[in-house]
Parts: C-alpha cells; sequence; structure tokens
C-alpha cells in the first residue's frame, strides 16, 4: 500500500520532498554529532558532497594544507570524517597491531568480490596480513641484488633516449618519458620483459590514460562506495587496464610453457617475480593461489609505475630548478666516481654511500609525495584520543602525507620549500630517526607500501646516471607558470616540459 502510494507522487512533489529530505538528513548529522565543535568548512559538517567537489578542482593536497593551517591539528572534511596533522596520532592510526582497519574509500579500488583485493585496496586487517606475508620476501632489501639488473637495462635504454633528445633539440615532457621508464622497469622486474614503452617512445594502448582514468572512478566512487557494487560492472573491460590483464595472462602463460620445456632446464637468468611466484603457485597451488598471482603481478604494473614515475618527476624537476642543487649533487657524483667509489651504472649499494643523493630523494619524496589525499582509517571500538580530542568509534581518521611533510615542528620553519640540506643536518643532530616517524611518503606499519624497496631501487640508481651524463632545461613557460599537478589519488605532473643536453664528460675531471 504505502509502494503504491509513493509510485502516486507527483514529480513536483518529488522535487520538493528529495531536497527536503536531504536537508533533514544533513541537519541530523550535524546535530547528533558529538564533535560538532572540531573545526571544519561549514559545508563539510552536513554532506560528503564538499569533499567530492573540493576533490575534483584537482589541488586537494593544497587545499588539505591550508584547512590545517586555518583550523589546527584536527579538521572535518565530511560528516564523521577527519582530517588530522599531529605526529603522536600518526602512531595511534597507522602502527603496527593497532585496530585502525582501511576506510571504505579503500573498496572502490578493488572489484566486489573480496577475494580479488590487491593489498592496497583490502580492507580487511588479517586477510592483508597472511597475503602480505606471502610476498614480503620477493620485495626484501636483499631481493633487490638480483633486480639491479632490469634496472640497468632500462636506465641504458633511457639514457640512450635522452641522448636522441638532446642531439634532435626536442622539447619534451619529462614526465612521460620517466613513467615510460618505471613502467618499464616494472615490467622487466615482474616478468623479466619490459613493455616497450621506452622502445617506442610513446603509450600506443593508452595504457597511462586508461590506468589514470580508473584512478579517477575509485578516487570519486570512494566517497560514495555505498554504489560501488552497482557501477564496477558497467566499467569498461577494454583499454589500458585489460592490456595490463591480458599482457599479465599472457606472460604467466608462456612462462608456464617455458618452464616445462626441458630445453630450456639450466638455463638461468635474473630471478623476476612472476616467475618467484609462479614456482611458488605450482608447488603449493592451495596456499599460493593462481588469483594471488594474477593480482599481485597487476599490482605491481599498477602502482609501482605511476608512484615512482611521480617521485623521479619530483626530483628532477626541483633540481633542475633548483641549479644549486643540481650541481651539489653532481659533484658527489663525479668525486665519488673519480675516486672509484661508484661504477658506471651505480649500484644500489654505493648510492647509498652518496649522502646528498639520498638526502635529494627523501626531499622529493617529502615536498612531493605520491599521493595526496588523507589515508582514513576507521576508529575502533572504545574511540580514541587524538590532539586532546576524544574520537568516537566508527569516526574515520587520516593523515595526508602532503599536510605531515610540511609540519614546521618537524621539518623546520622552511618545511614548503625544496632544500635537501635538511635531511643532512637532520643526522647530524640524531634527528634522523625522529622525522623518519612523520615520513608518510609510502605510507606507515603494516600498511607500508610493499614495492617500497624497488622504488627506492630505481630512484638511487637512476638519478645519478641522469646528473653525470646530462643537463636539463625548463621549458620557458613551465618557468613562468610552475609546475602544475593534478590530484587524483596520484598528485601527477601536468605540464613538466623541458629540454635534455648531453653533458661534456671532460667536466667529470
Amino acid at each position: 500500500m504505502v509502494f503504491e502510494q509513493l509510485l502516486n507522487i507527483s514529480p513536483i512533489t518529488l522535487f520538493i520532498l528529495l531536497p527536503a529530505g536531504v536537508l533533514i538528513y544533513g541537519l541530523l548529522q550535524y546535530f547528533l554529532d558529538p564533535l560538532r565543535s572540531l573545526p571544519g568548512p561549514f559545508l563539510a559538517r552536513f554532506s560528503r558532497f564538499w569533499y567530492f567537489f573540493e576533490l575534483y578542482k584537482g589541488s586537494f593536497e593544497e587545499t588539505n594544507i591550508e584547512l590545517h593551517k586555518k583550523y589546527g591539528p584536527i579538521v572535518r572534511i565530511a560528516p564523521q570524517e577527519y582530517s588530522v596533522d599531529n605526529v603522536d596520532a600518526a602512531r595511534t592510526i597507522y602502527g603496527h597491531g593497532n585496530a585502525f582497519i582501511k576506510a571504505p574509500w579503500y573498496t572502490a579500488w578493488k572489484p566486489p568480490d573480496p577475494n580479488k583485493a590487491s593489498l592496497f585496496s583490502d580492507i580487511n586487517p588479517h586477510r592483508h596480513g597472511a597475503q602480505r606475508r606471502k610476498f614480503s620476501s620477493l620485495y626484501s632489501m636483499s631481493a633487490l641484488v638480483g633486480y639491479e639488473p632490469f634496472v640497468n637495462n632500462c636506465t641504458s635504454l633511457l639514457c640512450q633516449r635522452f641522448n636522441e633528445i638532446a642531439q634532435a633539440g626536442k622539447t619534451v615532457n619529462l614526465q612521460h618519458w620517466l613513467q615510460y621508464y618505471a613502467f618499464d622497469v616494472i615490467g622487466e622486474i615482474t616478468f623479466a620483459s619490459r613493455f616497450g614503452f621506452l622502445d617506442m617512445g610513446e603509450d600506443k594502448e593508452g595504457v597511462f590514460h586508461a590506468i589514470d582514468q580508473r584512478g579517477v572512478y575509485s578516487t570519486f566512487v570512494g566517497i560514495f562506495p555505498w554504489i560501488h557494487p552497482f557501477l564496477y560492472p558497467l566499467l569498461p573491460k577494454t583499454g589500458g587496464h585489460g592490456y595490463v590483464l591480458n599482457y599479465t595472462l599472457r606472460q604467466i602463460e608462456e612462462r608456464q610453457k617455458s618452464l616445462k620445456d626441458p630445453r630450456n632446464a639450466g638455463r638461468e637468468g635474473p630471478p623476476d617475480i612472476m616467475t618467484k611466484i609462479l614456482l611458488a603457485h605450482e608447488a603449493e597451488p592451495t596456499t599460493m593461489t593462481r588469483m594471488d598471482l594474477i593480482t599481485m603481478c597487476q599490482s605491481n604494473i599498477g602502482a609501482g609505475s605511476d608512484t615512482t614515475a611521480i617521485t623521479l618527476s619530483s626530483i628532477l624537476y626541483h633540481l633542475i630548478k633548483y641549479p644549486h642543487t643540481y650541481q651539489r649533487l653532481q659533484n658527489e657524483v663525479d668525486t665519488a666516481a673519480k675516486e672509484g667509489r661508484v661504477s658506471d651504472p651505480v649500484t644500489f649499494k654505493e648510492a647509498q654511500d652518496l649522502p646528498y643523493l639520498q638526502a635529494v630523494i627523501k626531499e622529493a619524496l617529502r615536498i612531493h609525495s605520491a599521493t595526496g589525499l588523507p589515508m582514513q582509517r576507521i576508529v575502533p571500538a572504545g574511540g580514541t584520543t587524538i590532539a586532546n580530542h576524544f574520537i568516537p568509534a566508527s569516526s574515520s581518521v587520516g593523515i595526508n602525507a602532503w599536510v605531515a611533510h610540511r609540519n614546521t615542528s618537524i621539518y623546520g620553519l622552511d618545511a614548503d620549500h625544496w632544500r635537501p640540506e635538511r635531511w643532512l643536518e637532520f643526522e647530524e643532530q640524531g634527528r634522523g630517526a625522529e622525522v623518519e616517524k612523520y615520513a608518510l611518503a609510502f605510507g606507515m606499519g603494516s600498511r607500508t607500501c610493499i614495492g617500497k624497496n624497488i622504488s627506492l631501487l630505481e630512484m638511487s640508481k637512476l638519478v645519478p646516471q641522469l646528473v653525470r651524463r646530462f643537463e636539463f632545461r625548463l621549458d620557458g613557460e613551465l618557468e613562468r607558470e610552475g609546475l602544475r599537478s593534478c590530484n587524483r589519488w596520484f598528485v601527477k605532473q601536468m605540464n613538466f616540459w623541458g629540454k635534455v643536453f648531453v653533458r661534456d664528460i671532460k667536466s667529470e675531471g
């Protein structure tokens, strides 16, 4: 009877009732909120649409920084959702063994079937822990030595392409070239076969755009995660993500055939990740499933290329923009080469003994973190206290790396500026460990990015090769207007155009 009456409501009545219902719901959220005294934008008290539209602008990392400058260490960004800037809160929210699970926003980054979740998108801490233990050895520091030949291959090819670009006098999008590099490196590390972006010098399949679009979907749908199960089946099954999936399936099939071929017995090459997982799957198929194999390989490609490319772009852009830091790094590498302390190419171990290089990498991760939204977690039963405020259970709290990395009490009064030297000063002051506790570029605690070491491997090996072989100049328009980025979870540089010049080798000494 009630349903029939609803069907008979006129469109005009619905037009009036729906906004009224939304308004009443928003007012109820406000008046029933035990934390209504916490500050934040006015509209964020009533609806998640304020957050949605701020994300749409594409610069929420900057908005988030300004919100904390205006309102303090806790800011409301949506009903029952808070952005935090507090060192002690980082340990509370992200520390090992804490009961703060990932917020529902992350569910939009996976299929509705929880068994197909990646390590990044899985909100079940027990399943995540079990899955992470399966793969952690593949990403350990000790495993990196086996991946260095793959990085060397791609570094050599990128340097070859930069030589050609310099000879042609072209102005190029350096971010694109660094993403070609990062994509091909992770292809080699994962499959012992690069995708060929460095060979082609372009993305013919539109893979980057498709991965970006899937990120746009997940970023916005995650704000209203209840609609994800309805929208997900409508997503295109072709395009960039389809390309990555099909490429992954082909690589697995070919490797299975290769491993069974007796002619390949005794042939050994550098150990790629897919082969390691595949062998574990064939030995224990119920423990290491085929879905584990597919999901992990896809995750490597989807996340590993973007995050590393963004940080490499941050390194190179800031070095070029502040030439005295470029010169200092170049001098460090030149001196180490002259004294026989680094090889050509530089090994990962040698790179660890170049203090200014490591300071540059840390500063690039700090000043332009790859991700630019708060890493939201759900407050467990019993609630918690953050910055002297009691936050009840089921609230969502999170810290944005961009906000944390501009905390002046940790990083100094010049935290808004590029200055790699601060990391050398932290070491001299004995503050290195303290500062690292609020360095969130790779996340924190049990949810720290599993690919962190691989990303550091790529950066530590490529950057010295670039500064010892090349000089760069920013495009005139970029110098005038500054770097533009678009924040769709990943804060991707949009106008990093410049020229490449082959360095006079005599200048090395």
